[in-house]
């Protein structure tokens, strides 16, 4: 059917567009009010089975005990929101340690299986097959029950060098107690932004690789710094030692044997899937990059810090983003093991005290939520600068 001249033409954007809009509209319409349902629903039983709802629990005594504290706690007087925080800082303490080892053995096992030496790499490749096909579970309960489990009793613990113990209890070391000591973390950050500031600052002016200046300004920064201001202000170092008892060891700084368990088989474990995302980065580069290099007179260490790896992670990065996330989920497993992790405390042992599942499991949610949305926007933030970008 043909459109009689003179006529005015038919819009063909205006009505999908319109029609689209609507259909989302009604989208959103129908999911809020599938959701306000779910939370009459929930309030109503939630009053039926007299079971009180809302955060007042917050403020109440917790009563338990914690083995792993980096914060001050105390059964008798923190409450239930301490023992929130304690769980979140144990989380993020095994997650960051995990993350940054798991990084350090990823890029090397998967530097290790492209090289030419045949045992190195055959080696590097039986560690990937073998680790990333054996559930994680299972590798912390190994590292838990048939190697931590085997250490000495209390009686029997191994003395190590300047004052520690190593037993089936943790590891003992001897604690450092500095005098100005919060001066001086403040001084020591400061020094650490200042430094990357600088670096940053230099490669804006053109400046891509660092000079000796740039590394006399940045180690004064970290190290200089500090140490001048350690001495301004007369700072002390002393150690409280453990001291063995009857059936326990006092003072001291004690590492528990259910944190280097989940330590352990979270980097471990991560690692083996690093190392794959990295072999893939690596073989991601043109051969002839490598050629060229070679001709240039690099050997094989400098062509692969300066020219192979900062082009390969434009493809590392992305998945690499993944594995992260994916560690820091997996850390909810320390919860069979015993760790006192967010999980273990909050949804376990609050949950149990207090009775409200629905605040205390929301509420976990949204930290691992917020805590792993934030991971990927510092590493996409990354990942856009690490970008190759075409001319």
């Amino acid at each position: 059917m043909t459109r009689p001249s003179g006529a005015a033409p038919v819009p063909t954007l205006g009505r999908p567009r319109l029609r689209g809009l609507l259909i989302q509209a009604g989208l959103i319409v129908v999911v809020a009010a599938l959701a306000w349902v779910a939370v009459i629903n929930v309030a109503e039983n939630l009053a039926r089975a007299n079971i009180a709802t809302g955060f007042d629990f917050w403020n109440v005594t917790a009563g338990f005990d914690i083995s792993q504290t980096l914060i001050f706690y105390s059964a008798q007087a923190s409450t239930y929101g301490r023992a929130f925080w304690v769980g979140f800082l144990n989380t993020v303490l095994v997650a960051a340690l995990a993350i940054a080892l798991a990084t350090i053995i990823g890029f090397v096992v998967g530097i290790a299986r492209l090289s030419p030496n045949f045992l190195v790499a055959k080696l590097a490749s039986g560690y990937v097959e073998l680790i990333r096909n054996i559930p994680l579970l299972l590798q912390l309960l190994f590292w838990y029950n048939a190697v931590l489990k085997a250490l000495p009793d209390i009686r029997d613990s191994v003395m190590l060098p300047g004052g520690g113990y190593l037993n089936i209890r943790g590891l003992f070391l001897p604690a450092p107690n500095v005098f100005g000591g919060q001066t001086l973390a403040l001084v020591l950050l400061g020094g650490i932004v200042a430094a990357i500031a600088w670096r940053w600052w230099r490669r804006k002016t053109g400046r891509i690789a660092a000079t000796p200046l740039d590394i006399a300004v940045m180690a004064f920064l970290v190290l200089g710094l500090p140490l001048l201001v350690a001495i301004f202000i007369e700072a002390r170092i002393s150690f409280a030692y453990p001291q063995m008892g009857r059936f326990n060891i006092r003072g001291g700084l004690e590492i528990l044997p259910e944190f280097v368990a989940l330590l352990a088989g979270l980097s471990i474990y991560t690692a083996a899937f690093i190392a794959e995302v990295v072999r893939a980065g690596l073989l991601s580069v043109p051969k002839g990059q490598t050629e060229a290099a070679y001709s240039l007179g690099l050997r094989r260490g400098p062509t692969m810090r300066l020219v192979v790896v900062p082009q390969a992670m434009r493809v590392i990065v992305p998945p690499l983003t993944n594995q992260y996330l994916n560690l820091f989920k997996n850390s909810t497993l320390a919860v069979a093991i015993g760790y006192p992790d967010l999980v273990q405390i909050f949804t376990g042992t609050v949950l149990n005290n207090t009775g409200q599942a629905v605040e205390v499991v929301v509420l976990t949610m949204a930290v691992y939520l917020t805590i792993s949305l934030a991971t990927s926007l510092a590493m996409n933030i990354y990942n856009k600068r690490v970008m190759l970008v075409e001319r």
